[in-house]
Formats: C-alpha cells, structure tokens, sequence
C-alpha cells in the first residue's frame, strides 16, 4: 500500500516554499508534493514537483489519485493588493478552489486540509485594538470577502459534514527567502529588501499605520501545530486568530536604522492605504493559545536582526 501523502498547492509563494521545506523534514521529501503553475523546467525543488492550475478540478483529482494525497495545504490565492486590481478573478481563485477541496473532503477522497485565512475578514466597524476572535465582520476588499465566505463555507463542511479543515487569521507575514507578493502588508517585507540593495524606501502606507505581523518561522510553527493537534481540543469553527507583533512602517524603519544608520524612508501612500485602515492595529489570539498551543518566539527586533543578517547574505554578491 502506497504511503498517505500531502498536496500543497500554491507551494512556490511565499507560505508555500518554506513550508514544503518543513514538512519534508517531518514527514520526508517523495510524501510532500508541492504544485503551482509555473513550468517545471523553472522550478528548484528536491523532491516531487507537479503543475496545477488550482482551477482546474480535474487536475486536481489527477494528481491526489496519483500520489494517494490525504492531506492538502490549500495556500493558493491572489492577495488583497492584487484581488483589488482585478475582483472576478479574485473571487474566483479564492472561492471556487476552495469548494474544490471541500468536496473532496465531503466525499472521502481526502482527508483533512488547511486554508489559511487573514485579517483582511475584519472591517472598519470591527475593533481595532485587540481584535477578538468573534468581533463584528465588515470586510471592505474583494480579498477579505472571500476570506470570511471561506471561513463560513468551511464552518458548514465541518458541521454538516464532519470535514476536518482547519484554518488560521494570518496577518501580515515576514520572511527573508521570498519577496514581497502584492499584499498590503508587504511593505514590511519590501523594507528590508530596499533598506540592504538601495539604502532608500518609499512606503505606499501611512508612517503611524499600524498593523499585525508575524515572523514566517511563527507561521510556519502554528500551521504544525494546528495540523498536529488532536481534532478534539479544537473549539473554533471558523479561523483562528493569530497575534505577534504589531507596529507601524516608521517603527519598523527605526529599528532598521539601528543596523543601517544611512538608510532613508519617503511616504507615499497609494490605494492600499485605506485597505490598511480597514484592518486591526492589534490581535487578540487567546483561543490559539488555549486550544493548540500557539506562541510566537520573534519580536521586532529578533526579527529585524534575523532579516538584515540573512538578506546581506542573500542580496549582496
């Protein structure tokens, strides 16, 4: 008998490429199977590589009966900045894969998925400070529409049809290895790129805008935690919410000038300034803690140390 194996579908992105990493340490490299839709020709990677457009269902079930998946990372999306720029396509990326993956659930062919969701679900009547795990939900971006659809959508699998998805709010997320993708949160990951290759960065929010993030080593952390708990002890039917850090694009800038002292910051907000105005400053993630275990280890300044050192390796030849 073939041995379970996992799917991980918009695996090249930023989430994706570092989880793959991880969960080969765990489980070995011929039982995670990552996908995207770039041309394998183009793609380094030490272990099974297949092509998906996550659109298209029946390569989809092609390529869960090849390898006898049973369990999917689902992190296939078009982020806020980029859903904005075009809504249908955003919707229908978001949403219809989605659905594909839970009715592969409903009807047995799979086993258990992770979706990730994101703070993009709040909305300005949502509090912003500590945002709790159930608050009013208004969201005002064609991004944080599918997010809370998607959360709903997941919540009526598992109680109507016992499908096991689990699902965390990321904020924004914060990693050397990949850069920045088209979310509004981005800056904080472009930031350190230009601080190392330019000395110089113009900032598309606000300089006092402050929003949660979350170091990608955190990230990745929760998302094994979360996948390895006993189905039981989780409480929460739809995401759960995920803190860490919180600050704003000139206390990031501050502290990279600790370790750059030349570099200079400009302020230019463009569009994705009231999609971060919708959003929390702050996040409140007590039933995270309670029910799985989550703790994030980096602060800001772990986290800038850990960028700067990491990129001057990276970028600098």
């Amino acid at each position: 008998m073939k041995t379970d194996t996992i799917l991980i579908t918009g695996a090249l992105g930023q989430i994706g490429s570092e989880l793959a990493e991880k969960l080969k340490t765990i489980y070995g490299k011929n039982n995670v199977i990552i996908s995207d839709i770039k041309d394998p020709k183009d793609v380094e990677y030490d272990g099974i590589y297949e092509v998906i457009n996550v659109l298209d269902a029946d390569r989809i079930k092609e390529v869960i009966t090849k390898h006898n998946v049973k369990t999917v990372y689902h992190l296939a999306a078009l982020l806020s900045g980029t859903a904005e720029k075009n809504p249908m396509f955003g919707w229908k990326l978001n949403m219809d894969t989605l659905l594909t993956f839970l009715e592969l659930a409903k009807d047995k062919v799979i086993d258990k998925i992770f979706w990730p969701s994101s703070i993009g679900v709040f909305g300005p009547d949502t509090p912003k400070e500590n945002t709790p795990q159930n608050p009013v939900q208004t969201p005002s971006t064609v991004y944080g529409i599918s997010k809370l659809a998607g959360e709903y959508w997941c919540k009526w699998y598992q109680q109507n049809h016992n499908v096991d998805v689990r699902s965390v709010r990321f904020p924004g997320l914060i990693s050397w290895k990949t850069p920045a993708g088209g979310g509004t949160t981005d800056y904080a990951v472009d930031i350190y790129y230009k601080a190392v290759e330019e000395g110089k960065y113009t900032c598309f929010l606000k300089k006092d805008t402050n929003l949660p993030m979350l170091y990608m080593d955190d990230a990745i952390e929760a998302i094994i935690q979360l996948m390895s708990t006993d189905k039981n002890n989780l409480k929460e039917f739809k995401s759960y919410n995920l803190g860490g850090l919180s600050f704003s694009p000139e206390e990031l800038f501050e502290e990279i000038k600790k370790y750059i002292p030349e570099f200079e910051i400009a302020y230019e907000p463009d569009f994705r300034q009231a999609i971060a105005d919708s959003w929390p400053s702050s996040i409140e993630d007590i039933e995270a803690k309670a029910d799985w275990g989550f703790e994030p280890k980096y602060s800001i300044e772990k986290m800038t140390t850990t960028m700067l050192d990491n990129l001057k390796l990276k970028l600098i030849k």
